[in-house]
């Protein structure tokens, strides 16, 4: 039993690390390009089961990345310093070998689905690993990190289709700026430290009001390309309710956060933005199967 619990532990640990969690932001967005998918192709199980597989390994393995990157600076921020490597809880070494494991198990996925997934595994995967230094030179890393999650819905149609229909980029341009907006939210909570550490963001180099107007504004446009889904995909009323629903909780998210209070981000990003996630898929899969016997 001891070692069970100390098992446990080492995965929660490991789980904490990579934010294992976050994983509901992206994630539901592979489900419903699946769903999307399956309305063009015969739906089969095993690249279904590849797929996720491949999703999951390659977060695992840019998140790591990203820990490893970070670590010196992530022990320098007061809010960061008790992250898993900074506080010793978890060697770069480890983590380095949980990237590796998770890199090849994404590899070998991608290659499990098809020729041109297994081409295009590792290019990807330099992609999302390049996220981790773009806050060292740019302050379009928001955008960046909404870019690298965004390709994976495209890349799920992809797999399963064998071709990029220009539609699906719409869905993936939902995910970009959800993500690139609610990121933008979220560093302004380190405004001041990036100020000082020289690193590069949008509320640390424009400022917490001008930040909030970009990341409003980003979010505008991902309610504009939520109701793009409606006739892209010929999608029906029950879409379009949940459509509204989700634009409501964005503009609940903006109002949780103010120029001189920004106490509700934590809130807004790890419950709010979850919930929107969940409710496109689950707009989309129920859309499908009121009208179409999904």
């Amino acid at each position: 039993m001891p070692a069970l619990h100390k098992a446990i532990a080492t995965t929660l640990t490991y789980g904490r690390m990579i934010k294992f969690s976050h994983s509901v932001f992206a994630l539901p967005f592979v489900l419903a390009a699946l769903a999307l998918a399956s309305q063009e192709i015969p739906m089969e199980w095993e690249p279904m089961v590849f797929i996720l597989i491949a999703v999951v390994a390659a977060r695992t393995a840019a998140m790591g990345f990203n820990r490893i990157a970070d670590a010196s600076m992530d022990a320098q921020n007061p809010r960061t310093a008790l992250r898993e490597i900074p506080a010793g809880k978890i060697s770069s070494r480890a983590a380095l070998l949980l990237v590796l494991l998770s890199s090849l198990i994404f590899v070998a996925s991608a290659m499990a689905l098809s020729p041109l997934c297994g081409k295009l595994a590792l290019p990807v995967l330099f992609f999302l690993f390049g996220y981790s230094y773009t806050k060292r030179f740019t302050l379009f890393c928001h955008f960046y990190l909404g870019l690298a999650i965004a390709l994976a819905p495209a890349a799920a149609w992809v797999a399963l289709t064998g071709t990029l229909d220009p539609k699906i980029l719409l869905l993936s341009a939902v995910l970009f700026t959800h993500i690139a907006g609610f990121d933008i939210l979220y560093a302004c909570q380190d405004a001041d430290f990036d100020q000082k550490a020289g690193l590069h963001s949008i509320p640390a180099k424009l400022g917490i009001p001008k930040a909030l107007f970009l990341a409003r504004a980003t979010h505008t446009a991902c309610g504009l390309f939520i109701f793009s889904l409606y006739p892209a995909f010929n999608l029906g009323p029950v879409f379009l309710g949940f459509a509204l629903l989700l634009c409501g909780l964005l503009i609940l998210e903006h109002r949780m956060v103010k120029e001189d209070d920004l106490s509700g981000i934590p809130m807004a990003f790890f419950h709010v933005n979850s919930v929107i996630s969940l409710l496109l898929f689950l707009g989309i899969v129920l859309d499908l199967w009121t009208a179409k016997g999904f």
